[in-house]
């Protein structure tokens, strides 16, 4: 049966076949036949994608049928560029990073206009003579859920409909899930196109060097291909087998269809496997704006008092309303708040994450005994024998694979867990909507959570589980042998210390799930969590434990999460403590624990307030909580990180500051911290970057070296450098030899150094010759110039005096 979406297709169809062509030869008649068997076969290509692609993919296979894509579908936020320096932080805090975005530095752009060259701005026109080039290869970053795949549906249900981008003759849709379970065979590119779109099997490799053909690869992050770019085998016809990987590594290079269109999509921890070279233009879908989610929740209620109470109700809670930039996170609050407002709840709405995924939990269990019916108690609630079971196997795979860092599961994944992928109760029933099978090419089957973030809840309810039924293997093989799992307290402690271990921090949010669930609140309403020691002496040590956890030589960011943790428990008391700090009068009096500098660091960092100045020295606070305020450096203007004990740790936050999309700061003092090598290399390349906007720049007392010089000067260079002062006092290692290197950098043409601090460096006369040629360059911007407490001798005084007045020397003061 035809849908309506494909009425157009039948019109084109039947125009084509109404053509009457005049006097012709055999071999024009035929080619006219041709083309016209071959407009069927697109024709019948494009009804396919419209099949494809017309329903919503919240949830299971069942919904599908349910909702049209077009009727849900919100304009996503898309901007072209993407925030830098997000690997290393947990998806729920590049959230956080994101929600604090000013959308005044972005170049906004459509998923319709992801090929198309944007006008360039004016500013850029002045510098920049050639036109911008053609884009071919396209990479899409965003964190999981937040609307990559919506944006490649939209863009080729379109293009399906006959609405937009009919400048493409063809669009070949891959997914990378796909791809995984013929990634040990041998294929041709045009017999991989047949196989995964038998519709287009007429379509010739002359064609396919004819038509402006669009390849869109989805999902890099869920690939289990290896792309090595060094290392590969050249393809040049598509005609010739060879592995799905060497295939699409010879795609993107474009020795396969060099005419070529590529879109890939991908989460940011992933989206380094293809090499920066083979990019034309890198885009970030950052999910729904304040706006968007509200016109989202509109179009999701038909009840207009219900949409209203939800989008409400988010903006009572800070996680709730950064997690729904998540389009998949606002459709999982929906679902709950829905069933709950439906029901005339009166009791409290959830509030925290924990609190949410218990509720949407219980909702897609579709429990006998109604917890939302008024008057009822909040007693423990009994899941089915069967399904409490395949909740706890689904909690397995969840938290297995999140270790190894697997979000796609097959078979034999789910075979190893426990589960029968023939029970209908894996995919519908007890699951509907929290684990999703996908059917792709040769009927094989594709599983997935309908986000990260249920795994991550997910695992931490096994996790619990395994806690409280005391699975020491389990618990052994996570934290250890040394009685990890005796007591609740010292069992959260190890998670805790775990998942600050963790480089990228991928354990975080299931942290968070795992204090949460140590609410009896929590674990009533969920009921398979198995009885558990939390009376209120317990949880009072629990909170304590985090209250006075001691996170030496861990990152001041990770750190953050112990704050998380505490709200996540209903404890308040540091949020409040922090709120009235900020009020007081008499700051420099309170002292601050650490945890405190956590909580301040991370209210400061998301306040819509830019901080004038950060002064570490102000806080009345102890070393080990200082480093801690480190974060506040996002959104200041002026940091002074005087004596702080900065590691390479610390800096990659400051670096981060530096590399922020906008960047706030432009003024940085890091003197008296003993840089290492690594450190200043970081802050280097913090100062290379586009969104670099520092001015002032100290480092004195940083034991700065030659090796150091090396890696400024190149920043000096870089372009364009907004670099006006930098002070280099204090460190005797510079010596002669650094101050060659760093007159290199005053010599470009991109600096616009106009003072200089070389105070008590150990500096001679030889320095003082460098100093005197670099600043006959022109031009030479440098104003002011410190080189007291140095052994100059009278040679290189005279110098340098001579040459403070020529009429050709810019240099107005000059101390010795």
């Amino acid at each position: 049966m035809r849908h309506k979406e494909c009425a157009h297709v039948h019109r084109e169809r039947k125009r084509l076949s109404g053509k009457r062509p005049g006097l012709q030869t055999d071999s024009q008649t035929s080619i006219v036949q041709t083309e016209s068997g071959l407009q069927e076969v697109l024709d019948e290509h494009k009804i396919s994608l419209i099949r494809k692609c017309q329903h919503v993919t919240e949830g299971t296979d069942e919904a599908r049928s349910k909702t049209l894509f077009n009727r849900i579908y919100t304009e996503l936020y898309i901007t072209e560029g993407q925030s830098e320096d997000v690997n290393t932080q947990h998806e729920v805090r590049q959230l956080e990073t994101a929600s604090k975005m000013k959308t005044l530095c972005d170049t906004p752009i459509t998923c319709h206009d992801i090929f198309k060259v944007l006008p360039v701005k004016k500013k850029r026109k002045r510098k920049r003579k050639h036109k911008r080039k053609h884009i071919r290869v396209v990479l899409t970053n965003g964190v999981a859920g937040v609307g990559k795949t919506f944006s490649v549906q939209k863009f080729t249900l379109d293009w399906a409909e006959g609405s937009k981008n009919q400048d493409v003759s063809l669009v070949i849709l891959l997914s990378f899930r796909e791809l995984n379970l013929i990634k040990d065979e041998q294929y041709s590119l045009l017999t991989l196109i047949h196989v995964f779109h038998p519709t287009l099997q007429e379509v010739t490799a002359e064609k396919l060097d004819d038509w402006k053909v669009l390849f869109i690869f989805d999902g890099l992050d869920e690939s289990r291909l290896s792309l090595d770019f060094k290392n590969m085998e050249v393809v040049l016809d598509v005609t010739q087998k060879s592995s799905v990987n060497v295939l699409l590594k010879n795609l993107i290079e474009g020795n396969l269809l060099p005419s070529a269109l590529i879109w890939i999509t991908s989460r940011p921890a992933a989206a380094n496997q293809i090499p920066p070279t083979c990019v034309d233009r890198v885009t970030e879908v950052r999910g729904f704006t304040d706006a968007q989610k509200e016109e989202y929740f509109r179009r999701r209620f038909s009840d207009e008092e219900l949409s209203s109470r939800t989008i409400s109700h988010i903006k009572t809670s800070r996680s709730l309303h950064i997690m729904c930039l998540i389009p998949v996170f606002c459709w999982i609050t929906a679902t709950v708040l829905e069933h709950m407002l439906s029901k005339d709840q009166r009791g409290e709405l959830p509030k925290t994450l924990t609190d949410m995924y218990s509720h949407f939990l219980l909702v897609q269990t579709k429990r006998k005994k109604n917890k939302y019916d008024e008057g009822h108690e909040t007693s423990p609630q009994e899941l089915a024998e069967a399904d409490r079971e395949v909740l706890l196997k689904l909690g397995r795979l969840a938290f297995e694979h999140l270790e190894k860092g697997n979000i796609m599961f097959y078979q034999e994944d789910l075979e190893q867990c426990g589960l029968d992928v023939t029970e209908a109760s894996v995919c519908s029933g007890v699951c509907t909507q929290i684990f999703k099978r996908e059917s792709v090419i040769s009927h094989k089957i594709v599983y997935c959570f309908v986000h990260l973030s249920v795994q991550e809840f997910l695992a931490a309810v096994y996790m619990y589980h395994c806690y409280t039924s005391r699975n020491t293997k389990v618990l052994e093989d996570f934290l250890g042998k040394d009685n990890s799992y005796s007591s609740l307290d010292v069992f959260l402690m190890g998670a805790m210390e775990k998942s600050l271990r963790s480089e990228n921090g991928h354990l975080d949010l299931f942290v968070r799930f795992l204090h949460g669930l140590s609410l009896e609140s929590n674990q009533s309403l969920l009921g398979l969590l198995g009885p558990t020691e939390n009376s209120p002496e317990i949880i009072q040590r629990v909170i304590h434990n985090l209250r006075e956890k001691s996170t030496y030589r861990i990152s001041p960011e990770r750190s953050i999460n112990i704050f998380h943790c505490l709200m996540e428990m209903n404890d308040h008391s540091v949020h409040q403590e922090i709120q009235e700090f900020l009020k007081s009068e008499n700051r420099s009096k309170k002292k601050l624990s650490e945890i405190h500098c956590s909580a301040l660091a991370y209210m400061l960092q998301m306040s819509e307030e830019v901080l004038d100045e950060l002064d570490l020295e102000k806080y009345n606070t102890s070393l080990e909580g200082r480093p801690r305020l480190i974060p506040a450096v996002r959104n200041c203007r002026k940091a002074r990180l005087y004596r702080c004990g900065l590691s390479e740790t610390h800096c990659k936050v400051v670096v981060s500051a530096l590399k922020s999309n906008p960047s706030h700061l432009r003024e940085l003092d890091l003197s008296s911290n003993d840089l290492q090598d690594s450190a200043v290399e970081l802050l280097c390349a913090g100062l290379k970057s586009p969104n670099c906007k520092l001015e002032t720049l100290r480092l004195s007392g940083c034991w700065v070296t030659e090796t150091h010089c090396e890696v400024l000067v190149s920043a000096l260079k870089s372009n364009p450098s907004h670099l006006r002062e930098l002070d280099l006092s204090n460190n005797c290692d510079l010596l002669d030899s650094g101050v060659k290197l760093l007159c290199a950098g005053l010599e470009s043409p991109n600096c616009r150094l106009e003072s200089l601090g070389l105070r008590r460096c150990r500096l001679t006369s030889t320095s003082c010759a460098s100093l005197a040629s670099a600043l006959k360059s022109n031009p030479s911007h440098l104003r002011e110039l410190d080189l007291s407490g140095n052994r100059l001798q009278e040679s290189g005084v005279k110098l340098l005096s001579d040459l403070k007045e020529s009429p050709d020397c810019r240099l107005e003061t000059l101390r010795w």
